[in-house]
C-alpha cells in the first residue's frame, strides 16, 4: 500500500445562491482537473436569510500543491461562482486569512 503525504492547507469558498447552479458551475470548472467539495448551508443575518454553499479545495497529497496555487484556483473559481449565480460577493477562508471580494460599488458597502 502507498502512502502520501502532503503539507495541510485548505481554502473554503463561501456564497449564497441557487444549490443546483453552484454545483454545475463547479462541476464545470472541475474539468481542468480538480476537485472540490459542496456543501449547502444558509446564511442568516440581522433581518434576512440566504440559501447557498461552502466549496473546500484541499491541498491532495496525490497532487499536492503550493497553498498559492490553492488560493489562485479558489479565487477563479469564486469569481466564476459570482458570476453565473449571479451573486455581489464571495469570502474565501484559509487557515491564515479572509478574503472578501465584492462587484459592488463602495456607496453599496457602506
Amino acid at each position: 500500500m502507498n502512502k502520501m503525504r502532503c503539507s495541510t492547507f485548505w481554502a473554503k469558498i463561501y456564497i449564497a445562491g441557487p444549490i443546483d447552479k453552484i454545483e454545475q458551475t463547479c462541476r464545470e470548472w472541475c474539468l481542468i482537473g480538480a476537485c472540490v467539495t459542496v456543501t449547502p448551508t444558509n446564511y442568516i443575518y440581522t433581518m434576512g436569510e440566504e440559501s447557498g454553499a461552502e466549496i473546500g479545495l484541499i491541498n491532495y497529497a496525490r497532487f499536492p500543491k503550493k497553498p498559492k496555487d490553492i488560493i489562485d484556483q479558489a479565487q477563479e473559481l469564486g469569481h466564476e461562482l459570482m458570476e453565473k449565480c449571479c451573486q455581489g460577493s464571495f469570502t474565501i477562508m484559509t487557515p491564515d486569512d479572509t478574503l472578501f471580494f465584492s462587484r459592488r460599488s463602495e456607496a453599496e458597502k457602506k
